[in-house]
């Protein structure tokens, strides 16, 4: 199957693009939101860059949106429509971003193309109106059990967190401070410091590290800390987990149901938060024990393997349903 999409979320896309399809990227010279192509990113061949210009000669089966604007733009440049003369999907990453619980998805007034959230909790919380909705929660490669927690330190992997602050939930990084060091990896970080007000001695900046660089060196924290509030399910959370650290979590959006508090601790409570990060920085022992609990919960539920089946079902369904017909994937909220 030749499926078209725009590379938009990098994380994501890692581990969509290792499936048995082929998947068509737009790519131009000055690349940005609309033509990142690849990315430099060391994906199979089958993810193989096209000119955004050449996409009315492409054989293409289906298109997986991601943001609005690219219903006109896929019918600008393919010349058929998403839905009606192209089988479409709409991929939604994110949570609502305001109006919430009211919060009407920008596909509510249609039924043809379904609209597939990563978590329940999106799904939950998005009114779709007439879409259709399904849910295909995440899955990454395992980069497996390297987890050492030598250092006596929290992780935490948040992109742009003083742009973001309460969003990622950046203001309580001082709270949790108070239980140990904190390493901070992503883009933007290197402002954190100064947006803080914590000293080296509380706080180490790592940068945004190539990810077999990432997984090295977080799994040498102690333990994972994802003080997010209102996000979906993070991947570099799923990543820890994977790594078999064990996790310190904000109990909002999907979390408190993506993971038990074997896994480390989930709470809506902060300060109960400080005291089991403080614990697990203070017990190494126990800290393996839960680490093992949330690679355990991490493969069983996100593995790749079921995503991309979960994946291959729907995308054959979707290619294969007569077009202008309705959409009957999924069930809605």
């Amino acid at each position: 199957m030749r499926i078209l999409i725009w590379h938009v979320h990098g994380g994501w896309m890692e581990s969509f693009v290792q499936g048995t399809h082929e998947y068509l990227l737009p790519a131009t010279p000055e690349g940005g939101p609309w033509g990142l192509g690849r990315g430099g990113r060391g994906w199979p061949e089958s993810a193989r860059e096209v000119d955004p210009d050449g996409l009315r000669d492409e054989d293409i089966d289906v298109v997986v949106l991601q943001r609005p604007q690219e219903l006109d733009l896929c019918a600008q440049l393919t010349g058929r429509r998403p839905g009606q003369d192209l089988p479409a999907i709409y991929l939604e990453h994110n949570t609502p971003r305001s109006a919430v619980p009211d919060s009407l998805h920008p596909l509510a007034d249609q039924s043809r193309i379904p609209v597939v959230h990563v978590t329940y909790f999106n799904q939950l919380f998005w009114d779709s109106g007439r879409a259709p909705t399904k849910v295909i929660e995440h899955g990454i490669r395992d980069p497996g059990p390297r987890y050492g927690g030598e250092r006596s330190s929290l992780g935490v992997v948040i992109n742009e967190p003083v742009r973001r602050w309460r969003v990622t939930g950046t203001d309580l990084l001082s709270r949790f401070a108070a239980a140990g060091p904190l390493e901070a990896f992503g883009m933007g970080t290197a402002a954190l410091p100064g947006a803080t007000g914590l000293g080296p001695e509380r706080l180490a900046v790592h940068g945004d590290l190539p990810p077999d660089e990432l997984h090295r060196t977080l799994a040498s924290c102690r333990a994972y800390l994802h003080p997010a509030r209102w996000t979906s399910l993070g991947l570099s959370l799923l990543e820890a987990m994977h790594l078999a650290m064990p996790v310190v979590v904000l109990g909002t959006t999907e979390a408190a149901d993506a993971l038990t508090p074997e896994c480390g601790a989930v709470s809506t409570n902060v300060d109960l938060l400080v005291r089991e990060a403080a614990r697990l920085l203070e017990d190494p022992e126990e800290a393996r024990r839960r680490g093992a609990a949330a690679r355990h919960t991490a493969l069983e539920r996100y593995g790749l393997g079921r995503f991309l089946s979960d994946w291959d079902t729907l995308l054959g369904d979707v290619a294969t349903r007569r077009l202008g017909e309705p959409s009957k994937e999924g069930n809605r909220a």
